[in-house]
């Protein structure tokens, strides 16, 4: 198997895992394709986001039920519509001004240590929401719940914040009982993650190609169909796991291990 095939595979399967943990995907397939493929970290920023489009095939396929039922469900639909407008509102200029910020920014160290203290602090976060849990549903929601929803999936345009570790926690502090806290989290991911690549088609159309030159496109498509087919594999698992008690434990393990690979690079880099 040549190696850029292999490459993208391993893009592919990280985006396909990371998305349905609370940890951050765009940062993931960022740091990866950096390693990988030497992707400048503005043109790495952009392609994470523009991998979304694997997970979406995933969720259209695995929520097919649920995303068939918005026709019908007004309140579900209401619910979307006002999630999606609060996170373009927040997310569209943090997308604009993280993307600036990280152009001449090569030392992959640095984001993999911020990446390593959000991931602890989502850990935490987590942690917190689960000892504050109280019960709750769709129907007990209301405007507020849903734009706050929207800022938390907003400020999830940042690199090493978790979407869905920062929605679910959300609702989970605003008293939703946790299954369907996920599945209004995943639900909410689909606009989101359509508005995030056409966002990258639209603000970062020279980062894409950039990809594209460096990657392929045989290798782009390679990495976003093995995406889709592994989140459709691993999705019903890690949803199991995203609703144990434990998943903050996950976080702590992965944020420690980006701190220290993060500070080494940092330090070694020149």
């Amino acid at each position: 198997m040549p190696v850029n095939i292999l490459y993208s595979i391993i893009v592919g399967v990280v985006q396909g895992i990371a998305e349905w943990l609370p940890i951050s995907s765009k940062t993931q397939v960022l740091v990866v394709s950096n390693a990988l493929f030497s992707l400048p970290l503005v043109v790495a920023y952009a392609f994470g986001l523009f991998m979304e489009i694997g997970s979406v095939g995933s969720a259209l396929i695995y929520f097919r039920k649920d995303v068939v039922s918005i026709i019908k469900d007004r309140k579900l639909l209401r619910y979307l519509v006002v999630v999606t407008l609060v996170t373009a509102i927040i997310g569209v200029p943090i997308y604009v001004v993280v993307e600036h910020a990280l152009e001449g920014a090569y030392n992959v160290g640095i984001p993999m240590l911020a990446l390593g203290i959000i991931l602890i602090a989502n850990g935490i976060y987590i942690r917190r929401s689960r000892i504050s849990q109280k019960i709750g549903s769709l129907d007990d929601m209301k405007i507020k719940h849903y734009i706050a929803i929207g800022i938390a999936q907003g400020i999830a345009a940042f690199p090493g914040v978790s979407r869905s570790g920062m929605t679910t926690s959300t609702m989970l502090l605003m008293g939703v009982k946790p299954d369907v806290a996920f599945r209004l989290s995943f639900l909410a991911y689909i606009p989101a993650a359509i508005g995030a690549f056409m966002m990258t088609i639209l603000f970062s159309r020279k980062e894409v190609h950039a990809a594209v030159a460096s990657i392929d496109t045989t290798g782009i498509l390679i990495a976003i169909a093995s995406s889709a087919l592994v989140g459709l594999v691993v999705i019903s698992y890690l949803l199991k796991l995203a609703k144990s008690n434990r998943i903050y434990l996950v976080n702590f393990v992965l944020g420690t291990i980006a701190i220290v690979i993060g500070t080494i690079t940092t330090v070694n880099f020149h």
